[in-house]
């Protein structure tokens, strides 16, 4: 049975700090209450009381599996494809080397220029390490499924625009790559938690994804990664750490990969990390994602129409078609730097990304329509009076 969507805020769930109107859980989701006990937990009594004895008696071996089980059901993966640990970086490089592997003839990795440049980052590091003349081709994101020939190894994309919540038809751009022959990786960094995925059904060989976002899983929360199952016995990890060993206490001198999706394991699992997102993904029990998808889709119309009738000094940088979007909306300002930190003064959290885009998350768990609208009121005051024209919002700090 399907959640009534006016049930969907979950406050009370959340530590939000009092009279805060939260837009940045794209960005780092709050803290779930439950959370604060269950790590005190963690440290006093599996840590402080059981020492090494925690991995065997409290399950922190299994906990990548285990919590990554939990992901699959978000993300439409089956049991035992997703596992846990190390950061999205790391992922993405496992996921690219493999993928390239599976298709040795071809030299070209194509993303997208809305792609997160870490990604980018990352798949330049790899093909400077490998020497064998790949190329990364970046195209503007409507060109990708049209450009996907038989010299592309690998198609590596993030569903959601970070900057604009532009969001690509997963399903479409991975038949189009199957059909040219060429491997489908995803960056779910932005979906995971805001929009329905179902991993599965597309048929994607491999998935990544952090978990601070949606997922509130607190800075540094440990990042998932996906391999079809059919293909994760011939998948040569290029990280072959100890934890991904068939049998890491056989200490073994040569590395034998394990028979499943632990293979995709490299070092030991930040538990104390790890046990905070797992007690954090207990917000959504219960919860149906097209519901979420509902009630997120609500939240942004409202918002951009509130937004635009009320600040006009604004341009919606979003795409203006829901289906299009993800779970956040971007307006574009000149002075939008100035103008997203004088709103963070008066309690409303957004974030700003360069050079000019102003940023913000529609989480329907602990966002609701009064806060919307309150949050616009705020902003057109800003606007209006020129409140952002102060040297002390122009101070540019480190994270914007």
């Amino acid at each position: 049975m399907k959640t009534d969507v006016n049930s969907l805020p979950r406050k009370h769930l959340f530590d939000l700090p009092e009279g805060m109107i939260y837009l940045d859980g794209n960005s780092l989701g709050p803290l779930p209450r439950a959370v604060k006990d269950h790590l005190g937990a963690v440290v006093t009594d599996q840590w402080g009381g059981h020492l090494i004895k925690g991995w065997n008696l409290d399950g922190w071996m299994e906990q990548p599996m285990r919590v990554g089980n939990a992901i699959a059901g978000l993300i439409g993966a089956p049991e035992g494809s997703v596992v846990m640990g190390d950061t999205l970086s790391i992922k993405v490089y496992q996921a690219l080397s493999a993928a390239l592997e599976m298709r040795p003839e071809r030299k070209v990795i194509l993303s997208d220029s809305g792609n997160f440049p870490s990604d980018l980052y990352m798949a330049e590091g790899l093909i400077r390490h490998l020497g064998q003349g790949h190329e990364l081709r970046v195209v503007a994101p409507e060109e990708v499924a049209s450009v996907i020939g038989e010299d592309v190894a690998v198609v590596m994309i993030t569903q959601v625009d970070y900057r604009t919540g532009r969001m690509h038809d997963m399903a479409g751009i991975t038949e189009a790559a199957h059909a040219a022959g060429a491997v489908m990786l995803w960056d779910l960094a932005h979906s995971a938690g805001a929009v329905p995925v179902d991993l599965a059904a597309s048929g994607c060989e491999f998935a990544v994804g952090c978990t601070y976002k949606y997922l509130n899983g607190g800075p540094g929360a440990p990042a998932f990664i996906y391999v079809r199952p059919d293909l994760v016995g011939g998948i040569r990890p290029a990280l072959s750490g100890w934890l991904g060993h068939d049998a890491p206490f056989a200490f073994e001198p040569s590395y034998r990969p394990a028979g499943d999706i632990e293979r995709m394991r490299v070092g030991t699992p930040p538990v104390l990390q790890m046990s905070a997102l797992e007690v954090a993904l207990g917000v959504w029990n219960g919860i149906d994602m097209e519901d979420v998808r509902a009630a997120s889709v609500a939240l942004c119309e409202l918002f951009i129409a509130e937004v635009e009738a009320r600040c006009p000094q604004l341009t919606l940088a979003s795409p203006r078609e829901a289906a299009m979007r993800g779970s956040q909306v971007s307006f574009r300002f000149e002075n939008g730097y100035a103008a997203m930190q004088a709103l963070i003064a008066r309690d409303v959290i957004g974030d700003f990304r360069a050079p000019d885009v102003m940023r913000f998350g529609f989480t329907p768990l602990y966002v609701d329509e009064a806060d919307v609208r309150r949050a616009v009121s705020i902003l057109a005051d800003i606007l209006d009076n020129r409140l952002w024209d102060d040297p002390a919002y122009r101070r540019t700090a480190r994270v914007t």
